[in-house]
């Protein structure tokens, strides 16, 4: 599988990541296990988790395969901590939490450092300045090799950027994870031009649109789909609406034209989207994975491309119209 550089640090990643957002709650250790040696034997090495998947039990599972199936130098670990679910704050970036939380994220991977730490949203209760000088102490103690940000808005990476580049940060933020997707394309106002313009290099999350994007929701939500599950339902929800229809039609249409998937085709315009470094997939059976992994064969010619972009494209109003242009 290709690597890419992660923005514009030396850290390369596979241009397709593995999420492990079920993994300790809908996926167990013996299907964990099975996904990640595919992914590994396929050239995968970015793996994505947090510490509150599954309480926890996500980056203990990891732990568990990095110590008996796969070497740890093989993969790249990519954690998050800041969000605190059970509490009315819902996200803490003040300095003492997240190096806590750090603490506790290495503990259950069972490693003394992190590949890539990620603070999982911008706290509007805590000063950017300190959430930055927590992600400064880790790196300079070696507990996270590299750092990067959830869901921040343009401006809120823009005053991040400035403010790292003002105070001569051990390690600039490397990337960026935002949802990105044919569904769902708001990153492109100002998100999208903030991380190009500081060399923040993009994760994008949920790329097949909460699984809307593979076509399987056309005709109704399958029972042993997300979208029926008591935990996952109100996540796809928001996606199977009319305007989402038309777009997954178009997929298909595409798919149908290149011998392909609609996953694939999906897949592969998000990942050669300018600026992504890699598309973070997720999935509940080594044979979805394989479906995935099997997009790093198809290249979208430009006229598919040129078609997916126009029926996708977001509105863009007053003020932010003229200003995206990438």
């Amino acid at each position: 599988m290709e690597k890419r550089h992660l923005g514009r640090t030396g850290l390369q990643v596979s241009r397709l990541g593995l999420g492990t957002m079920t993994w300790g709650r809908d996926t167990d250790e013996h299907e964990a296990a099975e996904q990640l040696k595919e992914f590994v034997d396929a050239g995968g090495n970015l793996v994505d988790t947090a510490d509150v998947y599954a309480d926890g039990g996500a980056e203990y599972l990891i732990s568990r395969l990095t110590d008996s199936l796969i070497p740890r130098s093989e993969v790249v670990i990519a954690t998050k901590a800041g969000s605190v679910p059970e509490s009315a704050r819902r996200f803490d970036g003040s300095r003492g939490h997240l190096l806590a939380a750090l603490d506790a994220s290495l503990r259950r991977l069972g490693t003394d450092y992190v590949d890539l730490w990620q603070v999982h949203a911008f706290d509007p209760m805590t000063p950017v300045e300190e959430t930055l000088s927590a992600l400064d102490i880790a790196v300079s103690s070696g507990r996270a090799r590299y750092a990067a940000v959830c869901d921040f808005s343009g401006w809120q990476l823009a005053k991040a950027a400035t403010w790292q580049r003002a105070h001569h940060a051990r390690m600039p933020l490397a990337g960026a994870q935002w949802e990105y997707s044919l569904l769902q394309r708001g990153i492109e106002r100002e998100a999208l031009p903030a991380a190009l313009d500081a060399g923040v290099g993009i994760l994008a999350g949920s790329p097949l649109g909460r699984g809307v994007l593979t076509g399987k929701y056309r005709h109704g939500v399958p029972q042993d789909s997300r979208g029926a599950s008591a935990y996952l339902s109100g996540f796809v929800q928001p996606y199977l609406g009319e305007r989402s229809r038309r777009i997954v039609d178009a997929v298909a249409t595409a798919a149908d034209g290149l011998a392909s998937s609609p996953l694939a085709v999906a897949l592969a315009w998000v990942r050669d989207r300018p600026g992504v470094a890699c598309a973070l997939v997720g999935a509940r059976t080594v044979a979805q994975l394989q479906a995935a992994l099997s997009v790093e064969a198809l290249t979208l010619p430009d006229e598919i491309r040129g078609a997916l972009d126009d029926i996708s494209s977001p509105v863009h109003r007053y003020p932010d119209q003229g200003w995206t242009e990438l």
